[in-house]
């Protein structure tokens, strides 16, 4: 089967993960890199023997069939526009925009012109993440009723070098986080209805404590503790925090509830863990991954499916929809807040299908 020709826009630290597990799914060829700052360009090119070109060159490059969009989310629409318009279909780092109305417009153009957009997180795809979306379709768990999903730590200015833009519009825990635990109860459990919500901004500076830069004070223009109450299409009830203001906590990232029994689901940020399952009136076990990608960062496993539909010519995974979903149930969490009522999720993307259909011999196909 013909390779799917690969280009990438945007060479920072995610690049270098992409390009590792591209290195191993031998259905996309990367053709060439290119970013904003030639010489970061230049830099991962060398450490991957690819070629760096100016962005214009890559998007004329008629081998180059999906456009993968790593640049910062705040520029992520408007580079998926440019790569639409030149003929591309086009694979973006989550999320797929900073806002609903710009990331309908970019499923819109696609639309018009036959292409299609796929997005990150993939790592729903991972074994671990299909083993327990197995075990509830099998009704391990019963009929779900609800579950936590929880992510909260100090803050990134405790690590990053430049943490400014975590902070500013387009940043924040749930924009930031908030797609890898969406996107994977999507996953486990089908399609959100509404959702209410509380967003709070307890400090409006935060002092960076890392290199180079530590001592130094920035603004705070986005809610850094979102709490918020998920309803899904199916029935079940979610509670979700992401929060940039919690020194510890003891909750597992993903735990499913159902009337027959509970799961603990591993961090969605991995492709990997541990699934735990508890029957009614049992014990907590550890669950035997059953299937492949969950034994390293497989991150670009959903540009390789997503090629390799192409080729198929079936729908892909890691899809636009799903991701535009995900973006409209995010924001709604806002919104919520800000106006104190529920808020009905109007997208109703298809729960995305097993991976464990596509799979022979640990290869999509």
């Amino acid at each position: 089967m013909k390779r799917v020709g690969i280009g990438i826009i945007g060479c920072g630290n995610i690049s270098g993960a992409y390009l590792k597990a591209m290195r191993n799914l031998p259905i996309v060829e990367v053709r060439g890199l290119a970013d904003m700052n030639p010489a970061a360009a230049e830099a991962r090119a060398a450490e991957f023997g690819l070629s760096a070109v100016p962005v214009d060159t890559l998007l004329a490059d008629p081998a180059v069939e999906i456009l993968v969009n790593l640049t910062i989310p705040k520029a992520h629409v408007a580079v998926g526009l440019r790569a639409l318009e030149a003929g591309k279909h086009v694979y973006t780092e989550k999320p797929l925009g900073i806002a609903f109305a710009e990331g309908e417009r970019l499923m819109a153009a696609a639309a018009a012109r036959g292409l299609r957009v796929g997005a990150a997180p993939d790592t729903f795809l991972g074994g671990a993440h299909q083993t327990a979306r197995a075990l509830i379709d099998e009704g391990a768990i019963g009929a779900p009723v609800g579950g936590t999903a929880f992510f909260m730590c100090p803050g990134h200015e405790r690590w990053h070098p430049a943490p400014d833009f975590y902070y500013e519009v387009g940043g924040g825990p749930m924009l930031d986080m908030g797609p890898y635990y969406v996107t994977d109860l999507v996953n486990l459990l089908g399609p959100v209805a509404r959702v209410t919500g509380i967003a709070t901004t307890p400090r409006q500076t935060r002092t960076i404590t890392s290199a180079p830069r530590s001592g130094q004070t920035i603004p705070v223009h986005v809610p850094t503790h979102v709490s918020g109450m998920l309803e899904f299409v199916s029935g079940a009830a979610v509670s979700i925090t992401m929060s940039f203001d919690v020194a510890a906590h003891r909750h597992l990232p993903l735990e499913i509830y159902g009337t027959e029994g509970s799961l603990l689901v591993p961090d969605p940020n991995f492709f990997g863990g541990t699934v735990e399952h508890l029957p009614k009136g049992g014990q907590w076990a550890p669950v035997e991954t059953r299937y492949p990608y969950a034994d390293a960062n497989w991150r670009s496993i959903g540009v390789a499916e997503m090629a390799q539909a192409i080729r198929d010519g079936r729908p892909h995974r890691a899809s636009g929809a799903l991701a535009l979903h995900v973006l409209e149930v995010m924001e709604a969490i806002g919104v919520s807040s800000q106006t104190g009522r529920h808020v009905e999720i109007a997208t109703r993307p298809d729960r995305p299908s097993p991976l464990a259909e596509s799979l022979v011999d640990g290869h999509i196909v």
